[in-house]
């Protein structure tokens, strides 16, 4: 419960902080753009209703599953009991999170995209049905979830997408291995300081120029705050954007002055 209160806290002075996510005052014609066309676009795309009928078919479905938990908060490894409908409502990705994620992909186009954090692939299917021409290797630590996305993942036709199920820590290098470059990663799996930094130093080796690293819940504790601090001030990060649930961060050389903006979105 303090926990909930503390980030009920920082949200509160995140909200009252941040830019207006209109787009007023930003002069970075590079984050106007994004606050115009991918932030603010109330556009309702095709891909929306189908992945929310898949949402709302877990949220219904008490079957259990043995899961085994890898991220922040858990004795790594450790086993438990959790329902579909319990994991599609505590850890799949928010409707409005899901869509965005969509509107990034849609907009920018990647080509080669990351996910490290698969749940029940509602995430990974917004961001494959962005660009169907996309190649999208998506990992999950628990085998029971990464079945049932699969699954998931078929029922929705998204052929393109490869599932890599097992521990970040074993998998991460061997998928890296497989790709020249990556141009979107979605890291939202181990919520800690040093598993979170010492993922973006991977990717760091296969990012290009429009690359976009896209890090969850940078607020979600001190922990990840910090490693969200040390991202920011990398040399090779030239621009980030906070939304306080999600963080954005892009290396474009086109940037000559390192920036950080918060958004209220």
């Amino acid at each position: 419960m303090y926990a909930k209160f503390q980030l009920a806290a920082k949200y509160l002075r995140y909200y009252i902080n941040a830019s207006n996510g209109r787009g007023h005052g930003i002069h970075s014609p590079f984050v106007f753009d994004f606050v115009i066309h991918v932030l603010n676009d109330k556009r309702t795309f095709y891909a929306y209703s189908k992945i929310e009928d898949c949402r709302f078919t877990l949220l219904s479905d008490t079957t259990a599953l043995e899961v085994t938990d890898f991220g922040a908060g858990s004795v790594s490894g450790s086993t438990t009991k959790r329902t579909i409908a319990s994991i599609a409502k505590h850890a799949a990705k928010p409707e409005k999170w899901g869509q965005l994620l969509f509107r990034i992909v849609n907009y920018y186009q990647p080509q080669t995209i990351l996910e490290m954090g698969t749940s029940l692939g509602l995430s990974a299917a917004y961001m494959a049905m962005g660009n169907s021409k996309a190649k999208l290797i998506t990992c999950e630590g628990a085998p029971a979830i990464s079945a049932i996305a699969e699954k998931n993942f078929a029922s929705l036709g998204l052929q393109q997408i490869e599932i890599v199920t097992g521990n970040f820590d074993d998998r991460l290098g061997g998928v890296l291995n497989q790709l020249a470059t990556i141009d979107l990663a979605f890291i939202d799996g181990n919520h800690r300081k040093e598993p979170t930094l010492r993922y973006f130093e991977q990717l760091l080796g296969k990012k290009n120029d429009q690359t976009i690293m896209i890090f969850d819940d940078i607020h979600w504790s001190r922990d990840m705050e910090l490693a969200w601090n040390e991202i920011r001030e990398h040399p090779q990060v030239m621009l980030t954007i906070d939304l306080f649930f999600i963080g954005l961060v892009f290396f474009r050389k086109e940037f000559k002055v390192k920036q950080h903006f918060v958004l209220r979105f």
